[in-house]
């Protein structure tokens, strides 16, 4: 095999049109070898040390590689865990910039770089080969012509996101060709986009796409980590969601059908931490090469500083581990045409050591950068750390999953007391959070139901969680799910807590869209999919996680048609979208941009927010046009009685929508001066004009 110096850039096995230029950073390696497999990646054909060392990085050209070539890594260097360092050769390492990898993780005790059952635990360096239970790199190939390829660039005003998981989506759906089931490709099937289409959202935002594997204790068990926050390939998709032969071009025809009918793709990665966990963990890949460069390393170097529950937080201080999630990010971005990301666990990007900084070296890099900087960034605001729930706090130019929010909602239709102030905040865009440093409303994600938790159809039928089948004897999964059963546990016969459930749905979601801020939903909510009252269902790759699309009731095609009109009235109405926060101040003629409003008609008052039992109160909007929309909100089990607001001088309403049926349009004009019959736990939305 004929091997030349080579250059140190790119990182990565990169095909040149020539040959293949392989660079691997590591900073207190010995020695890189590469290590050739044949096509199927079952027998080690050769190995190659990289003959140079340039600024930290290992390198050497190939002339005679060619794409496909199946790969893989050695490190030599010192075993030494008391100072940081777990180099093994005897362990096949993945290329942490490698495009593409060939077959799954088969748990061995040989995946580990230390004795498993020694009394000294990791201390003592294990000599096996573990290239047979390895996945395999291969060198892609990664041009692609996108043709016309145009980025939907919806405004943030304008998005409605919809949380999808790759296999979830299509794994039932039986117009889609079978092998094509759970893949990328049945993703870009035309008649799974209709239904995204349909229902009028703008952007799917896909759970964990880049390469990870199962937990070896949920294969022992005969389960799978469904959810796949366990990457440990942040340039490779999961060869799970591939079809034969699919590759990363099947990644990239999937973004480009979206691209075609409007729909922009938000990937949800996972930077804070690998799927190598804390010390007794597998050595695959970033343990083996650098171990103390990848990782933060605890006092004691033996150990792993966590703030991610994982076991280990990649150390995003280091220049080439910054350079690598940088890469990765432009990457997906320029090479793949993603739209923006949803960072996991995003406190951990920000920390200094166990402070969180708006300023540190992550948010910095990234607001800089001339890519990245243009596209949709999206915190999940919080990790395990001290002080770990930062939402609010993350710097301009990203948005944030509003976690208050979603418990906002949920207690306020549950009918908890003191709720009422902070429902209104919520339904303003969450200002006080995040009306700062010229941020904007659409700043806040908003939702109810996110892959974490019950999905809608369960908060309205299970007070308690029912996660048995993760076989973790029911301890699992949040206990705080401001949930309501409606009065019986589960499935129900009921016709009565049927219609109220169905009810509890729309309010949820007519709040969600009708709130200042992004929308986002859960796959499925739609169409009625349950979990069976499991609010943890990580575990579960089967029917429990999987979007049914066969044998919908009444009640779920009802359901599905309500939330297509919400999304459509809430892109009809610029009071939803508003650019700025609300915060009642005079527009032409004499209105407020918003005024809220009590049972009576009147303004509320310092004292009525003071009231623990507030469960009923209106929202009016108007505009310069003097325009105006009035959102009623009653979750009190008592009907009443509301006054239409008539000294604002609005001469008449028309009533829009009712929760209480869910039909669309209802056009009731009420005069004014008059009142509204609202229903018990029910909504209803008004629009007026002004004289």
């Amino acid at each position: 095999m004929r091997v030349r110096n080579g250059l140190p850039y790119p990182l990565g096995a990169t095909w040149d049109g020539s040959g293949v230029n392989v660079a691997v950073f590591s900073a207190n390696a010995e020695k890189i070898e590469l290590c050739l497999f044949d096509t199927k990646g079952k027998r080690e054909l050769q190995r190659v040390a990289l003959p140079e060392y340039t600024h930290e990085v290992w390198h050497g050209y190939f002339p005679d590689l060619r794409p496909g070539q199946v790969y893989g890594l050695r490190a030599h260097g010192p075993y030494d865990p008391g100072r940081g360092h777990r180099f093994n050769p005897n362990k096949l390492l993945i290329d942490p910039y490698a495009k593409l990898l060939s077959g799954e993780l088969r748990w061995h005790d040989a995946c580990f770089g230390y004795r498993v059952g020694s009394t000294r635990q990791d201390l003592s360096m294990d000599r096996r080969d573990s290239a047979f239970v390895m996945p395999k790199c291969v060198v892609t190939d990664t041009a692609t012509t996108w043709g016309d390829d145009v980025r939907p660039q919806t405004s943030w005003g304008d998005s409605v996101i919809y949380e999808a998981h790759v296999k979830g989506m299509t794994a039932l759906y039986p117009k889609v060709p079978e092998q094509l089931r759970g893949t990328f490709g049945g993703l870009a099937d035309s008649r799974v986009i209709d239904h995204l289409v349909k229902l009028g959202v703008t952007a799917v935002e896909l759970m964990p796409v880049q390469a990870f594997f199962d937990d070896r204790y949920l294969v022992e068990k005969r389960l799978s980590n469904y959810w796949g926050y366990n990457t440990i390939g942040f340039f490779a998709t999961a060869p799970r969601y591939t079809s034969p032969g699919g590759g990363v071009h099947e990644f990239k025809r999937m973004v480009r059908k979206l691209h075609e009918a409007g729909i922009e793709v938000i990937l949800d990665v996972v930077y804070n931490h690998t799927a190598e966990g804390n010390q007794m963990g597998p050595t695959l890949s970033f343990r083996g090469l650098d171990n103390a460069s990848y990782y933060i390393l605890g006092d004691a170097p033996r150990y792993y500083y966590d703030t991610t529950g994982c076991g280990n937080t990649l150390n995003l201080k280091h220049p080439r581990v910054l350079q690598m999630v940088m890469d990765s990010l432009r990457y997906w971005v320029e090479e793949c045409h993603v739209d923006g990301f949803r960072f996991d666990l995003a406190t951990a990007l920000g920390r200094e050591r166990d402070n969180f900084e708006p300023t540190s070296v992550f948010f910095d890099t990234v607001r800089q950068d001339p890519v990245l900087s243009r596209v949709k960034l999206i915190a999940e605001p919080w990790d395990l750390g001290p002080d770990g729930y930062q939402l609010g706090n993350f710097p301009p130019g990203w948005a944030e999953w509003n976690g208050a929010y979603r418990d906002w909602i949920r207690s306020f239709w549950r009918g908890d007391d003191h709720i009422a102030p902070d429902l209104s905040s919520g339904l303003l865009g969450s200002a006080a959070m995040f009306d700062r440093r010229g941020r904007k409303p659409w700043a806040s994600v908003n939702f109810v139901t996110a892959h974490d938790g019950f999905t809608l159809a369960d908060l309205y039928a299970y007070n308690e969680r029912h996660n048995e089948a993760n076989q973790e004897e029911n301890r699992d999964g949040h206990g705080d799910n401001r949930s309501w059963n409606c009065g019986e546990e589960g499935p129900t016969d009921n016709r009565d807590i049927l219609a109220l459930r169905a009810k509890m749905r729309r309010n949820a979601i007519a709040t969600l869209l009708l709130s200042q801020g992004t929308p986002m939903l859960l796959m499925g909510d739609e169409v009625g999919r349950t979990q069976y009252g499991n609010n943890n269902a990580y575990c579960q790759d089967n029917e429990m996680n999987w979007l049914p699309w066969a044998d919908h009731d009444p009640e779920d095609e009802a359901f599905f048609q309500f939330v297509r009109r919400m999304i459509a009235y809430r892109r009809s109405s610029p009071h939803l979208r508003r650019k700025h926060f609300l915060h009642g101040r005079p527009v032409d003629g004499g209105f407020l941009d918003v005024t809220w409003l009590k049972a009576s008609g009147e303004q509320m008052s310092d004292e009525d927010w003071q009231d623990p039992g507030l469960k009923s109160l209106g929202l009016m909007h108007c505009d310069e046009r003097r325009s105006c929309l009035l959102i009623l909100l009653n979750s009190s089990p008592e009907p009443m009685e509301f006054q239409l607001p008539r000294e604002l001088g609005v001469p008449g309403w028309q009533v829009i929508m009712r929760t209480e049926t869910g039909q669309w349009p209802v056009w009731d004009a009420i005069r004014t001066p008059g009142s509204i019959q609202l229903a018990d736990r029910s909504m209803v939305i008004l629009e007026g004009r002004g004289r």
